[in-house]
């Protein structure tokens, strides 16, 4: 997202539509994708799978980088393709970032759908200057993951999330507006910063979540892009879900540790947004918004175009505010 880069909303989907599903990093059995076509079919929509997601590396990746390349390549190229639904995460999204062109993101503007480390390709896309989705994944919707896999649904077709989730004790309370940009930590720090960044006229609201990080390398990360260009433009933040963490820093909670090195910004701040490995709420990357936290409840609202549909999310303490295990 260049300076002065126009933010391309693609077309929402119809029925009838065709839909690739794709394995830019890891593997994942032909089982997983089938079932999840077959969810996608009772959508009204067509599922198409890409032609190298079952060529297994020994290196766990779903085929060489120049064939999961291909796949995303055929997916973007083909016109008749309206949205991409990545089958998972874990490794190898890096490997395709120099080689699928800006221009094939610009020329060919479709929702693409990951989350974990397809994060490196959601921030390209971005930087591209087209929305994407922030979302749950093949392997997610083969086991019909509720509720994300009925927002991805609604939102595909253009019915747009307004989100309401209860208050935090750690929330830092305001207002912000900005383009919704972020993911998982580590796949987000790699590349912000980079020739991949969206230093750019547009104020930023940053999402990030975690997973079988420790606190150590979670502070590290975050101190990264603190140092990097994008930290300039935040306006805002959300910080999701932090799983499976170990503990070895003295604080009670991930929430707590980042909140505290937050002190010198007067931005507002949400703790427990439920988006992450296990609560993969779906989220617009690229799309205008605006926070609204309080300690009683967070508001996120999207400015784009669609139908609006207010959807509050409850969810318990113990989700909201990981507390450390012993």
């Amino acid at each position: 997202m260049s300076q002065g880069k126009k933010i391309v909303q693609p077309p929402y989907l119809k029925a009838g539509d065709k839909v690739a599903l794709i394995s830019p990093a890891y593997w994942v059995p032909q089982e997983a994708l089938q079932m999840a076509a077959e969810v996608i079919k009772g959508w009204g929509l067509q599922p198409v799978i890409g032609p190298h997601t079952n060529n297994l590396n020994v290196n766990a990746y779903a085929g060489t980088a120049d064939e999961r390349a291909a796949d995303l390549l055929w997916a973007l190229e083909d016109d008749t393709i309206k949205a991409v639904i990545c089958s998972r995460g874990g490794y190898g999204s890096i490997h395709l970032l120099n080689r699928i062109p800006v221009e094939c993101y610009q020329q060919h503007p479709k929702w693409l759908v990951g989350h974990g480390d397809i994060t490196m390709l959601l921030y390209a896309i971005a930087f591209a200057g087209v929305m994407c989705i922030h979302g749950p994944m093949a392997f997610q919707i083969a086991s019909a993951q509720e509720p994300a896999t009925s927002i991805i649904r609604n939102i595909l077709f253009g019915t747009i999330p307004q989100y309401r989730i209860q208050g935090n004790a750690y929330n830092r309370v305001g207002h912000a507006e900005g383009i919704l940009i972020g993911g998982n930590l580590s796949s987000y720090s790699t590349v912000a910063g980079t020739k991949i960044h969206l230093a750019c006229k547009h104020d930023i609201i940053l999402f990030i979540e975690e997973v079988e990080e420790s606190l150590h390398d979670i502070d590290r990360l975050f101190y990264m892009l603190r140092l990097q260009y994008d930290f300039e433009k935040i306006k805002g933040i959300i910080f999701g879900t932090f799983s499976s963490i170990k503990y070895d820093l003295q604080y009670g909670s991930v929430e707590q540790m980042l909140i505290a090195h937050l002190h010198d910004y007067e931005i507002p701040v949400c703790c427990g947004f439920p988006v992450g490995s296990n609560s993969c709420i779906p989220l617009i990357e690229g799309a205008p918004c605006s926070l609204d936290v309080s300690i009683d409840k967070v508001v996120l609202t999207y400015n784009i175009k669609g139908n609006m549909e207010p959807y509050e999310v409850n969810i318990d303490k113990s989700q909201i505010v990981r507390e450390k295990e012993e």
